[in-house]
């Protein structure tokens, strides 16, 4: 570890944040989004190139959703007891590898499996993201920070369409998966030499496996974890919903070319960043239970028109710009599901966060897995699975 990040103390007085650390924490929360956008434009090659079909292909996306459910799960106690740094290293390095496998995959039988364990490497770099910005609460605002990490991360899901559809028609789909090795391989540099350990040895808790299901117990028994955590949990699997179902919809539905896809895609991830960065100054202005149920009720607002415009028979502009509405929210109420859900744990920094993750991305698994056999390329089962995810939002936070 070079000699600055072995000086870093986040108890010391007068510590600042690391200058590179929200490029660093924005790229490992990147991986999810990298890994599952950059190559839905290329499902359609990837399924005919492997022997598969449509329904094959949307496997590898319900495996991606499942490693990162089940892997965030035993990275967070890891991170609470032996630091935040060489679990994460390990996880990154998985994923590296997973990907370059990926890339030389010979059956979707074998793509499926693969993919699960390159998740399980990638959700490594999100359990620590979170952590991390737990870590360091006492040094910036956690929403500002989260909007920050954000910001970076959202470039992830605009670039990410586009990048794959050019280098699939360019080099092929397998060219994708090369590039997410890449990517994972900057990652670990940048973690060697640029990310200190924010979980200080003394605050480290060892625990047994019995003892870290009685956390996950408590924490999930607890309101001040679990309204925030399954609130914003509802409204990310609608987002889930929408990744997994999007390409049926718009190019299967509408027509669009993975060209056409790749902007519209990107346009409703500028709109989670600009939410993102709203989060912070509202919460200051408002508070943050007061914004979290008015975006709660906006999203359910707009889940509602969404269903009414394509049952009157609104076509390609309502689903869009429904979806724009309801994402721009979206960004607004994730950095502070992530920061509510968190503040109150700090000695359970890793675990709180694996198990938010694990909420996340499981609703979102069950959500995908709902809409599949739905899809009939009208869009509106798309719309109304959303808009079922954001009642289970409004009533979780209701209950609190």
């Amino acid at each position: 570890m070079p000699a600055a990040m072995s000086r870093f103390d986040p108890t010391a007085p007068g510590a600042r944040l690391p200058r590179l650390l929200p490029v660093i924490l924005g790229m490992l929360a990147a991986f999810g989004p990298l890994a599952i956008d950059m190559y839905l434009p290329a499902l359609p090659e990837m399924a005919a190139s492997l022997g598969g079909d449509a329904a094959a292909a949307q496997q590898t996306v319900a495996a991606y959703f499942l490693g990162v459910a089940s892997g965030q799960m035993l990275y967070g106690p890891l991170t609470d007891r032996f630091g935040r740094r060489g679990p994460l290293l390990a996880g990154v390095g998985l994923f590296v590898l997973a990907s370059l496998a990926c890339a030389a995959a010979a059956g979707m039988g074998q793509m499926v499996l693969l993919r699960f364990l390159q998740a399980l490497g990638g959700c490594a770099g999100m359990v620590v993201a979170r952590a991390v910005v737990r870590d360091l609460a006492h040094l910036a605002d956690p929403v500002r920070l989260m909007g920050r990490l954000m910001l970076v991360m959202g470039l992830a899901p605009i670039l990410a369409p586009l990048i794959g559809s050019i280098l699939a028609a360019a080099f092929g789909w397998r060219a994708i998966f090369l590039a997410l090795a890449g990517f994972g391989g900057l990652a670990l540099l940048l973690v060697l030499l640029h990310l200190p350990e924010t979980h200080a040895a003394a605050a480290r808790i060892r625990r047994s496996p019995r003892e870290v299901l009685a956390d996950y117990a408590a924490l999930a028994a607890d309101r001040r974890f679990l309204a925030p955590a399954l609130a914003g949990g509802g409204a990310m699997a609608g987002m889930f919903a929408y990744i997994a179902g999007s390409p049926a919809v718009f190019m299967g539905g509408y027509g669009l070319s993975a060209g056409g896809y790749a902007v519209l895609f990107g346009l409703n991830a500028a709109a989670v960043i600009g939410g993102s960065q709203l989060a912070g100054p509202l919460a200051q202005r408002l508070g943050r239970p007061q914004l979290f149920g008015r975006l709660i009720l906006g999203m359910l607002g707009v889940a509602l028109l969404q269903v009414g415009l394509l049952a009157a028979g609104g076509g390609l502009a309502a689903q869009f710009l429904c979806l724009f509405a309801f994402l721009g929210l979206l960004g607004m109420l994730l950095p502070l599901a992530s920061a509510m859900a968190l503040q109150p744990f700090p000695r359970l920094a890793g675990t709180a966060s694996a198990l938010l993750g694990t909420l996340q991305f499981g609703l979102g698994g069950v959500a995908g897995a709902v809409l599949g056999p739905l899809q009939d390329g009208s869009g509106q089962p798309l719309a109304w699975v959303l808009l079922a995810c954001l009642v289970l939002s409004a009533l979780a936070w209701l209950r609190r």
